[in-house]
């Protein structure tokens, strides 16, 4: 039986000054409501309600959660706290703005600017569904992230890291700026905390290191989550998740077949920011940066009809031994 998700804040309830209209999004970590600040002016209010630590009965205002969680709800909640003061410091057009954070109702909430527009991950189905041999012009994808490269400088230079870049996170406004959204700071330390690490992070944008308790975390993590944006910004869905890459890695394989479509030089960036020892990746946003500004050295070196059959070989036999494991065999009906 699934756990009942906690109720949102009833329309027109009131909390530190602001007036919530309506739930906007929910995750595993909280809700995100539309409400009027005291002037009258749009703003997004962030609750920190985690699913897995808390409940909430509808038309109530406080959570409810069980004295052998608390502690763990406690410090995530701090956690959260802290990720709002450090964003409340941090201005740029790439980076989700935090106007105020308060406690309130024995849980924290963080306002910030009302974004119009959408994710990048709907842009993403939009385009593949067109079934193009594109699913983003390069010029496209190096103008977008050029514009998150610079926001996520700004973080990394705060100390900060964002811990959950996905498609999803980087938010696409109505007047075109790209917007990185929903930091996972809180869900880091509760991962630490707990034992339950791969539910927290989305599968293939998580670096290797994401899975291990005893990892360390650096800018090189969310470079490898960058890589893996761009990734699916070429094929139109996501690479495969860290730990079947380390059992198997095929990222290679795919991108070779965007020989042609895309430059080498763009291939080889994605291939590096994704290289799964930290150590082999960028270090730095900065070194990012220089490698993707390299329009003039855009190479297309397109595939032979030797290499495209061999591959083609090479995924018919792969496909043929996924269908014959054990374990899909024994899925087949009988």
């Amino acid at each position: 039986m699934s756990k009942v998700k906690p109720a949102p804040l009833p329309p027109d309830t009131t909390i530190g000054g602001y007036r919530i209209i309506r739930k906007v999004a929910a995750g595993g970590f909280g809700l995100v409501y539309l409400a009027l600040d005291p002037d009258g002016q749009q703003v997004a209010v962030k609750e920190y309600l985690p699913s897995s630590l808390a409940t909430r009965a509808p038309g109530e205002l406080l959570p409810q959660v069980q004295a052998e969680k608390l502690s763990l709800y406690r410090l995530g909640l701090k956690s959260f706290f802290e990720e709002g003061r450090s964003l409340a410091q941090i201005s740029h057009p790439s980076v989700v703005s935090v106007l105020n954070f308060f406690r309130e109702n024995e849980t924290v909430y963080m306002v910030m600017n009302y974004l119009e527009g959408a994710a990048l991950q709907d842009f993403i189905v939009t385009a593949r569904d067109l079934k193009q041999s594109k699913v983003f012009r390069e010029s496209t994808i190096r103008s977008l992230f050029d514009e998150i490269l610079r926001g996520l400088r700004i973080v990394h230079q705060h100390k900060m890291l964002h811990l959950d870049i996905k498609p999803a996170n980087i938010f696409i406004t109505d007047d075109n700026k790209s917007v990185l959204i929903d930091f996972g700071a809180a869900r880091e330390v509760l991962s630490k905390e707990g034992n339950f690490i791969r539910p927290m992070y989305t599968p293939g944008f998580a670096a290797p290191e994401m899975y291990r308790r005893d990892a360390s975390m650096g800018p090189w993590t969310d470079i490898y989550a960058i890589g893996a944006c761009i990734y699916a910004c070429m094929q139109g869905y996501p690479p495969n998740e860290a730990p079947q890459r380390l059992e198997k890695d095929r990222i290679a394989i795919a991108l070779a077949r965007l020989r042609g479509v895309y430059s080498d030089n763009l291939i080889e960036v994605v291939e590096w920011c994704m290289s799964l020892d930290p150590l082999s990746r960028p270090q730095s946003v900065f070194a990012l940066q220089k490698e993707l500004s390299r329009e003039g050295e855009r190479r297309y070196t397109k595939l032979s009809v030797t290499e495209k059959v061999r591959m083609q070989f090479e995924n018919m036999v792969t496909d043929k031994k996924a269908a014959t494991t054990p374990a899909n065999m024994a899925a087949k009906p009988k």
